[in-house]
């Protein structure tokens, strides 16, 4: 799952009621509230879907995070996709249940996490409703979203060469694309790492920079003419941070990856909404697009140019940079 980033909320019901007698009523009657997140991209080949309840109980809700069954439902979820073409129902696919093993530790259980998932080809030309059914209340929650579709990035183009010259900028343009809004772009740059010991001995890495953290289109119709530009300093500033000195390894630079990173509106109001705040009002208002449950159902897009080569005048720089001449290029 590239790229792929499952979004939990912690949502506790009720406000602290206080009574005529001035005592706190900390537990309100608990009521079952559906939380959902799910991401689709038509490139990946499976979709995953993230579903937990709220909860709420006596003591540290901190605690009460750390155990599964606070978050988990006990049952399995009805839980489908489904692809409408305009008015049509065109496919319904279900979803079944998987374990994960890799989420980073937090606030929330971990390693294990329970998400649904499908392996349907998605058509970016249809329209996808989630439907979920609880089994024991045959509550029905439910939300839809468009797709994302492909789009022409102009520059860069595969196998040409780039240069990073320093204290120069460089620009990257795109025609924007449909159902579009926030794009993001990220260069991964890939080198080689020989250890000079065991000169048979040799891994390649790589390191991401961000180049573009954030850019909106006017709107998500498509075909909007966007560019942007970022400093090549950061560049070597990122190799700079990124690896470490040794002098038991050579590294020779290889090639670049561009990714384009395009969310769709609801994803990016969702973002907009829960970005820290810089101003002095630290209450922000809460953004959902689930029927009859709350979290966000939404799509995105990655376009991946590939086969792009550093100039031979940046491989130069690399070596005799400040800041990247001690790491063996």
């Amino acid at each position: 799952m590239q790229f792929l980033r499952i979004l939990l909320l912690l949502l506790i019901p009720g406000f602290l009621l206080l009574s005529c007698k001035k005592e706190l009523n900390l537990n309100a009657d608990w009521k079952d509230v559906t939380i959902v997140y799910g991401i689709l991209n038509q490139l990946d080949s499976a979709h995953y879907i993230k579903v937990t309840k709220a909860f709420l109980g006596p003591g540290n809700a901190l605690e009460y995070a750390q155990i599964p069954d606070s978050s988990n439902y006990l049952m399995k979820l009805n839980m489908t996709l489904e692809a409408w073409d305009g008015s049509n129902l065109v496919a319904t696919y279900p979803f079944d249940t998987t374990t994960i093993s890799n989420k980073d530790s937090g606030i929330f259980y971990f390693p294990n996490q329970l998400l649904y998932v499908n392996d349907s080809v998605l058509n970016p030309d249809y329209h996808y409703k989630l439907v979920i059914i609880n089994p024991e209340t045959q509550e029905v929650i439910s939300s839809q979203t468009a797709l994302v579709r492909n789009f022409f990035v102009k520059k860069p183009f595969a196998f040409q060469s780039i240069t990073y010259d320093p204290g120069k900028n460089s620009t990257t343009e795109w025609t924007s694309a449909e159902g579009g809004k926030r794009y993001q772009v990220i260069v991964r740059f890939y080198y080689l790492e020989t250890s000079i010991p065991n000169p048979t001995q040799s891994i390649e890495k790589s390191v991401d920079w961000l180049i573009i953290p954030s850019k909106l289109s006017k709107s998500d119709e498509g075909g909007e003419t966007m560019e942007a530009s970022y400093p090549n300093n950061g560049f070597y500033a990122l190799l700079h941070t990124q690896l470490d000195v040794n002098p038991d390894v050579v590294r020779a630079a290889r090639r670049l990856q561009y990714y384009f990173i395009v969310a769709a509106n609801d994803l990016n109001t969702y973002i907009e909404v829960t970005q820290p705040s810089n101003s002095i009002i630290q209450e922000k208002p809460s953004f959902s697009n689930i029927e009859n449950g709350i979290g966000l159902f939404s799509s995105r897009f990655v376009q991946v140019i590939d086969s792009i080569e550093l100039s031979q005048r940046t491989k130069d720089e690399i070596r005799t940079n400040p800041l990247t001449k001690d790491l063996g290029f």
